[in-house]
């Protein structure tokens, strides 16, 4: 399984992997701390570990299309959840 890692910088990170937990527990398997998250999604899984300046989020698909979808589908959410700072995703993938 391909894997995609990313930290953000942020101090509010464990209010956004929350927020992205709630909002999917709805609809997936959702399981999650106020520093830790994990979301199992259709096309892959996603967890995600927060630290005071820091939301680490890592990534798990079937294969590299379906991490390209998630990549973007996760980053989306979190961003409008933050609408009030800019954060920056930039995704790393284990060879």
């Amino acid at each position: 399984m391909p894997t995609s890692r990313a930290e953000v910088s942020t101090e509010h990170a464990s209010r956004y992997l929350q927020q992205l937990c709630k909002h999917w527990a709805h609809k997936f398997p959702v399981e999650f701390t106020p520093e830790h998250g994990e979301i199992t999604l259709p096309s892959g899984v996603t967890v995600m570990d927060a630290a005071s300046d820091r939301l680490t989020v890592a990534l798990r698909a079937e294969d590299a299309a379906a991490l390209d979808q998630l990549e973007r589908v996760v980053a989306d959410h979190i961003t409008r959840f933050a609408f009030r700072e800019e954060l920056t995703f930039d995704w790393t993938r284990d060879a």
